[in-house]
């Protein structure tokens, strides 16, 4: 039985780390912090746990073996150190951290105290991306040669709309407030399909070449917000393979979740906005269809897979998706778009410290 506390109770909290630590019969909860005590108290009536007045409180209690860290993305880096300094075990929502260097931080802590530490990058864990990353192993389509990945949808306040802990959402949403959120959609999104890419192909990007923009979220006076809300990126790999990611928080029609993948061989598509799961088509004039499951979009939630993967591995020892080096580039990707975009060219990613 892992026991768990839960650190910042707002709308990924309420719509999955709460419930589907609530729903995992390996699973108690022990306890809740928030900034607004009245979220977590809202939690506790649901599913049980003590309410908590600070993040120290939580952390002194002895019975609680692993907590999941759901504060806003400045806080990451600081909330996850001194949860493993304390002994806990660490579920951390994306991005990792703000910076390469509070990543870096949060990896040497969790080698030091030998805690396990794992990023809530959930599309590693849709059915779909897992078989896809096998059958590219498999050589269903030769060697990668390009990739394009999108993740596009109409913006963080169709997420946001009021839940049972919630008032009416009034004011900026801190994802868009600069100070909280640091990064827009490339932290949103972007962190995402960099995280996958790696995945997918099990290569590290080295470069990035990157066009960032403000196009048309505004705030509550009516000015183009501070962070973005588009960006297209150009990435290399460590073996060469070039590809796009592109992210959009403006995509006012269906949401696009998918990444197409070009090899030597074939074709294979994964999430591409229709009835199937992977669709692949060979140099042979093959079609071959998975049918495993749908994306997940901010309409449709299900199960992310995250919290039950955390305990799983938490569990057993076998600690596959603890963060790692990996995890880290996919943050420097992130940053080094920025930099790309500012300075009008390709950012090496052994330049972003």
């Amino acid at each position: 039985m892992v026991k768990v506390g839960i650190i910042g109770c707002g709308r990924i909290t309420q719509r999955r780390h709460a419930p589907e630590f609530a729903g995992n019969p390996d699973v108690k909860i022990v306890g809740y912090y928030d900034r607004t005590r009245f979220r977590a108290e809202q939690l506790s009536k649901l599913y049980g746990g003590q309410v908590y007045d600070t993040v120290e409180e939580l952390l002194a209690n002895p019975e609680i073996d692993a907590v999941s860290v759901c504060v806003a993305n400045c806080a990451h880096a600081e909330v996850s150190i001194k949860a493993m300094e304390a002994g806990k075990h660490v579920l951390c929502e994306k991005p990792m951290a703000t910076t390469v260097e509070e990543c870096q931080q949060m990896l040497s802590t969790a080698q030091r105290t030998g805690r396990f530490l794992m990023i809530a990058q959930n599309q590693r864990f849709n059915t779909g991306h897992l078989r896809a990353k096998e059958l590219i192993s498999q050589g269903m389509i030769g060697t990668p040669l390009t990739f394009k990945t999108t993740f596009c949808h109409g913006g963080p306040e169709r997420w946001l709309n009021p839940g049972p802990c919630e008032s009416r959402q009034t004011g900026t949403i801190w994802f868009f407030d600069k100070k909280a959120a640091s990064m827009g959609a490339m932290a949103d999104l972007g962190i995402h399909k960099a995280d996958l890419i790696q995945y997918l192909l099990g290569q590290d990007i080295t470069e990035v070449t990157a066009k960032v923009m403000t196009l048309d979220k505004k705030d509550e006076q009516g000015n183009l917000i501070e962070l973005e809300d588009n960006a297209i990126c150009i990435l290399k790999m460590n073996n060469g393979v070039i590809g796009t990611l592109t992210v959009s928080w403006t995509d006012y029609g269906e949401e696009d979740n998918s990444t197409v993948i070009f090899g030597t061989k074939g074709l294979m598509r994964i999430y591409d906005n229709s009835e199937h799961t992977i669709q692949i088509s060979t140099d042979r004039g093959d079609k071959i269809y998975y049918d495993l499951d749908r994306m997940m979009t901010n309409v449709n939630q299900r199960e992310s897979g995250v919290v039950s993967e955390f305990v799983r591995e938490l569990e057993s020892g076998d600690w596959a998706n603890a963060a790692n080096e990996s995890s880290v580039n996919a943050i420097r990707a992130v940053i080094a778009a920025f930099t790309s975009s500012a300075e009008d060219r390709t950012i090496r990613l052994n330049e972003v410290r």
